[in-house]
């Protein structure tokens, strides 16, 4: 078994290969990936509420300055012809809102700040 580990969108995992055949020939290391770039700082204690996928966004139901509960749908992102509710992770109040209707976002791009 080999041992490799592997960065996926941020997260780091360990993964373990198992060598079905030796051609004999030794394998060069694996190439190290670029260090992920560090997300931009929230407002102390502030909660920023990323995007999980690469969408648009149909709808945004909530404006700066508004209370949330956790739970609460903060705004609707359209991905894959699928409408997904992207929810308030812990209550709090609005601090900030980076999106508008209409707009496309990749994935891990902050949609909103909850304060």
């Amino acid at each position: 078994m080999k041992k490799y580990k592997v960065n996926v969108n941020g997260t780091d995992y360990e993964i373990k290969l198992e060598v079905l055949e030796d051609d004999g020939k030794t394998a060069a290391p694996a190439p190290k990936a670029a260090p992920a770039p560090a997300p931009a700082a929230a407002p102390a204690g502030g909660t920023q509420v990323k995007s999980p996928m690469p969408g648009t966004i149909l709808d945004v139901r909530v404006s700066e300055g508004q209370s949330v509960e956790s739970g609460d749908v903060l705004m609707i992102l359209e991905a894959m012809k699928m409408e997904n509710e992207i929810v308030a992770p812990s209550a709090g109040k609005v601090t900030s809102v980076s999106v508008t209707k209409g707009t496309a976002v990749e994935s891990g791009t902050v949609l909103c700040t909850l304060g």
